[in-house]
């Protein structure tokens, strides 16, 4: 069995992280499936989708690793082409990865104790996202 549903937010751009494993959760025990996959898809192409321990350390840690590898105040072709000035959040978002898988058994997602699902909006400027939840099983 395939049930397709979708999670909408609002961001606020410039690395933010959402956590949005309660929402995973509550879309998964609403299904009649048991045991299997959820697909995780942010549609667009400035933001991405991972797990992480969902601590402020952390998190700040991760924002900076992105500054240091990608980051905001070098020369982007695709601001010379468009002029939105979010070239850089293209390319990370792109490193990230807009899919994210995550199994379940007994309607419960396996992730570690200190996991969590979350979406990372890289753009410049706040953004509505949609995530599509796609989730297969038995």
């Amino acid at each position: 069995m395939v049930v397709t549903k979708q999670i909408s937010l609002q961001s606020k751009g410039n690395c933010d992280l959402i956590d949005i494993t309660p929402q995973v959760a509550e879309q998964l025990a609403e299904t009649e499936i048991n045991n299997g996959t959820v697909t995780l898809f942010v549609a667009g192409s400035t933001a991405g989708v991972t797990t992480i321990e969902f601590e402020s350390g952390l998190l700040s840690d991760f924002q900076s690793m992105w500054e240091r590898n990608v980051p905001k105040n070098i020369s982007y072709n695709h601001d010379r082409a468009w002029g939105e000035g979010n070239g850089y959040s293209h390319v990370r978002a792109s490193l990230l990865g807009a899919s994210l898988v995550v199994p379940f058994n007994d309607k419960r997602l396996t992730l570690g104790t200190w996991q969590q699902i979350v979406v990372v909006d890289f753009d410049n400027r706040p953004r509505s996202r949609q995530i599509i939840v796609q989730i297969m099983g038995e």
